[in-house]
């Protein structure tokens, strides 16, 4: 059964997605939504595990594949890599959209989803959507070093040829982005890049405007 685009938004409206290219504070500035405005939260990263579980490797193979260590992960083409996040993700969007409908039905939800291309905007209205933007370059280094990324920092360092695997991971997670980066930055949609002479605060008070949190909370 496929379900339409228009259902789905319908479905979801009570859903507010913060999304955008890696690195581009996602994380930050949901974390600082959900504390001004005491929200439930939905971060897709968190449920992989969980998704994983009840996927089955005939409907969801990406999903199912396993590799025996860090040098068959990264020993991948740049090419063979992007598409198997891509492909990761689109399967894993399937449980993503249930979960959220499940859990918005009578309150507001936001979620942090991480999307490579446009496909967010299928499920929901532009006004529920901040894209937030970073240009995709030397990603590996900052996205591995954050404290909540370790186990991905680890298995990096454990490949034999740490700089090859990097390299790899670097140049796969730059094309993912950059076609992104710019489709959203050449488009109508809401988006801010990273600016680091912004402020949390700030860049929270520019985003509530956007999906109208005050006129929104203040009525209810």
């Amino acid at each position: 059964m496929i379900f339409q685009d228009n259902i789905i938004k319908e479905y979801l409206k009570n859903v507010y997605f913060i999304t955008g290219t890696a690195c581009g504070g996602k994380t930050t500035l949901t974390k600082a939504l959900v504390k001004k405005y005491n929200l439930p939260v939905y971060v897709i990263d968190e449920r992989f595990e969980e998704h994983q579980a009840i996927s089955d490797s005939i409907h969801q193979p990406n999903m199912n594949r396993q590799f025996k260590d860090a040098d068959e992960f990264f020993g991948r083409s740049v090419e063979e890599y992007k598409k198997w996040l891509l492909e990761n993700g689109r399967e894993q969007l399937d449980f993503i959209l249930l979960d959220l409908i499940r859990l918005s039905q009578n309150q507001i939800y936001l979620c942090d989803i991480h999307c490579a291309d446009e496909e967010v905007m299928k499920f929901s209205d532009p006004s529920r959507v901040v894209f937030m933007l970073k240009y995709p370059e030397a990603i590996v280094d900052e996205y591995s070093n954050r404290p909540d990324h370790k186990p991905f920092h680890d298995f990096l360092h454990s490949a034999t040829d740490y700089e090859k695997a990097k390299a790899t991971c670097n140049e796969t997670l730059y094309s993912l982005n950059i076609d992104f980066y710019n489709f959203v930055k050449n488009s109508d949609y809401f988006w801010l890049e990273r600016d680091n002479n912004r402020s949390v605060d700030e860049t929270v008070e520019i985003v509530a405007k956007h999906f109208g949190f005050d006129r929104l909370f203040e009525k209810n």
